[in-house]
C-alpha cells in the first residue's frame, strides 16, 4: 500500500481548513510540503481529487467519496493511538508460570486481575522452569513466574516469595518417625521431571547427603505425583502451598526430618530488553504483590 497515514492527514487538514498556507502553518509544515503532499495523494489514486478553482482546492465528486472513506478510518487510528497512549487497563499480556505457581498461585490472581479490569486479557501458559525461561526469553512470553534457580544473562529476574519444600508420603508408619534424609534414600522417591524447579533445587540440597538417591518415577505435574502418592508407599519432595489440603485432610503426611530446611525464591522472570508497557508494569506489580502476600499467609504459624 502507497498511501500513508501523513497523506490522508494532510488531505484531511486541506479539506477542513481550505487554505493551504493556514494547513502548513497549524501543522508545522511548509506550503510547499503541502502542496507536494496532495499531488503525491493523487499521484497514487491516479485522478485529481480537487478542483482548483480561482487558486483555491474544493472537493470534486472523486474528492468527496475519498473524503468519505477515509475519514473515519483516520479518526480510528488517531482513537487508537490515544487509547495506546493513555491507558494501562486495556489489552493482552503473556504469561507463563512453573507448575506450582501455576496450579496453586496464579490462576485467581490472573482472574482477579480480569475481573478489575475487564478490558485486559491475560493469556497464561505452562511449562517446567526451563521450558517457561525459553518462552520468555524467545518473546513468546511478557513475562514468567518461576520457582526454579535461572542463571541467563539475557533475563531479569525478581524476588517475589519465599517457598518451602517438605517430604510427603500416604505412609503412616513412615510418617510417624523421626528421621534424617539419607535415612529414606532407599524408599520409591516419586520426583518431577527434568527441567523442573522442584527438582533441581531438592537434588542441589540434598547432594551432600545423599549419594544415591532410589527416583522410582518421574512425572511431569505435581497432581500425578500426590495421586500416586496416595496410592501406594511412594515419597516425594513437594512445596508445601501444593499440598496443604491434603495434609490438613490427613491424605498425605509431612515426615518430620532433622535437620532438613529445603527452601527456595519464587521468581518473576522478563527480557532485560522487553518494553515495559504501563499494562505490563501494573499487572507485574499487581501479581508480586499478591504471591507476596500469599506466601506469607502460607508461612505464618497456624494453629
Amino acid at each position: 500500500m502507497k498511501l500513508t497515514l501523513r497523506q490522508i492527514e494532510i488531505f484531511l487538514n486541506v479539506v477542513e481548513i481550505g487554505h493551504l498556507s493556514n494547513v502548513a502553518k497549524s501543522m508545522g509544515l511548509s506550503q510547499s510540503a503541502i502542496s507536494m503532499s496532495i499531488k503525491e495523494l493523487e499521484n497514487i489514486i491516479r485522478r485529481p481529487l480537487f478542483d482548483r478553482l480561482n487558486k483555491k482546492l474544493i472537493l470534486n465528486e472523486l474528492g468527496r467519496n475519498f473524503h468519505e472513506a477515509v475519514e473515519p478510518l483516520f479518526r480510528k487510528f488517531e482513537d487508537i493511538e490515544y487509547e495506546f497512549q493513555n491507558t494501562e487497563d486495556k489489552g493482552t499480556v503473556r504469561v507463563g508460570a512453573s507448575t506450582t505457581i501455576v496450579d496453586y498461585l496464579i490462576p485467581p490472581i490472573a482472574c482477579k486481575y480480569m475481573g478489575e479490569y475487564p478490558n485486559v486479557k491475560v493469556q497464561l501458559k505452562e511449562g517446567n522452569t526451563l521450558q517457561i525461561a525459553q518462552m520468555v526469553r524467545s518473546g513468546e512470553l511478557d513475562m514468567g513466574f518461576i520457582e526454579g534457580e535461572l542463571e541467563d544473562s539475557d533475563i531479569i529476574k525478581e524476588v517475589i516469595g519465599d517457598d518451602e519444600l517438605i517430604v510427603v508420603t500416604a505412609n503412616k508408619n513412615i510418617a510417624s518417625k523421626t528421621l534424617y534424609i539419607d535415612q529414606l534414600a532407599n524408599e520409591k522417591w516419586v520426583l518431577r521431571e527434568e527441567g523442573s524447579g522442584t527438582r533441581a533445587v531438592f537434588l542441589e540440597y540434598i547432594k551432600d547427603k545423599v549419594s544415591n538417591l532410589n527416583i522410582f518415577m518421574e512425572l511431569g505435574h505435581t497432581e500425578s505425583i500426590k495421586s500416586l502418592l496416595k496410592s501406594g508407599n511412594s515419597i516425594t519432595c513437594i512445596s508445601a502451598i501444593a499440598v496443604r489440603v491434603e495434609i490438613d485432610e490427613k491424605t498425605l503426611y509431612r515426615i518430620n526430618l532433622k535437620n532438613f530446611d529445603c527452601r527456595r525464591h519464587f521468581y518473576a522472570i522478563y527480557h532485560k530488553d522487553k518494553y515495559r508497557s504501563d499494562l505490563f508494569n501494573k499487572f507485574l506489580k499487581f501479581s508480586k504483590d499478591m504471591i507476596s502476600k500469599s506466601m506469607s499467609c502460607e508461612s505464618s504459624p497456624r494453629d
